[in-house]
C-alpha cells in the first residue's frame, strides 16, 4: 500500500518543481522516442530471460552458460520508466531535470495521474516493486543510481545476496518482465486514448 505521506510529499514536490520549471506544459512532442526506448527494453528483457533459461539459445549463441537475469529486471524497469514519460509527454509535460529524473518522473506520474485517479493503484504499485526489486539485485553500484532517484521505497519482499539460487533470480526476473508488459500495456491504452480524443496540453 502506498503511504499517505509520501503521496502528499510527491503531490508537493510536483508543485516546487513546477515553479521551478523543472516541469512543465507545453505541446507533445517525444511521445514516439520514448515509446521505443520502452519497446527496445522490453525487447531486451524477453531476449535475456530467453537467453538465459534456453540452453539450446544458449549453444546456438555458443554461450556455454549465460545468464543475464540480473538484466532482465533492469531493462524491465526501465520499460516501465520510458512508458512512464511516454504518458507525461502525451498529456504535455516535460521534465527539464539533469539529476534525479527518475525521481521527477515518479512523482510526476502521481501527481498527474494516481492522485486524480487516471492511473489503476496495481500499476503504480507494480512500478514501485520493479526499482525495489532492480535495487536489490544489481546490486549497490545500480541501487545507488536507483536509490538516488527513488523515494518510494517499498518493503523489500526478501533479502538479496550474491549467493542467491538461480531459482529464485529466474523467478524475480520473470516476476519484472511480467510486471513491465503489463504496465506497457496499461499506459500504452492511456497513451492512445488521449491522442485519439487531444494531445494538446492543458
Amino acid at each position: 500500500m502506498i503511504d499517505e505521506k509520501k503521496l502528499k510529499e510527491a503531490e508537493n514536490r510536483v508543485k516546487r518543481f513546477i515553479q521551478e520549471g523543472i516541469i512543465k506544459k507545453e505541446k507533445p512532442e517525444h511521445i514516439d522516442f520514448f515509446i521505443k526506448n520502452a519497446d527496445n527494453s522490453i525487447d531486451s528483457a524477453k531476449a535475456l530471460f530467453e537467453l538465459s533459461t534456453n540452453t539450446e539459445k544458449q549453444k546456438s549463441f555458443g554461450f556455454t552458460a549465460f545468464n543475464g537475469l540480473l538484466w532482465v529486471v533492469n531493462a524491465s524497469y526501465y520499460s516501465m520508466f520510458y512508458m512512464a514519460r511516454a504518458l507525461l509527454e502525451n498529456s504535455g509535460i516535460k521534465i527539464k531535470a539533469d539529476l534525479s529524473i527518475h525521481s521527477v518522473t515518479f512523482d510526476a506520474v502521481i501527481y498527474y495521474f494516481y492522485l486524480t485517479g487516471k492511473l489503476q493503484k496495481e500499476f503504480l504499485e507494480d512500478f514501485i516493486e520493479a526499482k525495489g526489486d532492480a535495487a536489490e539485485i544489481l546490486g549497490k553500484q545500480k541501487a545507488d543510481e536507483l536509490i538516488e532517484a527513488y523515494f518510494f521505497e517499498k518493503n523489500k519482499r526478501s533479502a538479496f545476496t550474491y549467493d542467491m539460487g538461480i531459482v529464485l533470480v529466474q523467478s524475480k526476473a520473470k516476476t519484472s518482465l511480467e510486471r513491465a508488459q503489463r504496465f506497457r500495456r496499461e499506459l500504452k491504452k492511456i497513451i492512445d486514448k488521449k491522442k485519439q480524443l487531444s494531445p494538446a496540453p492543458r
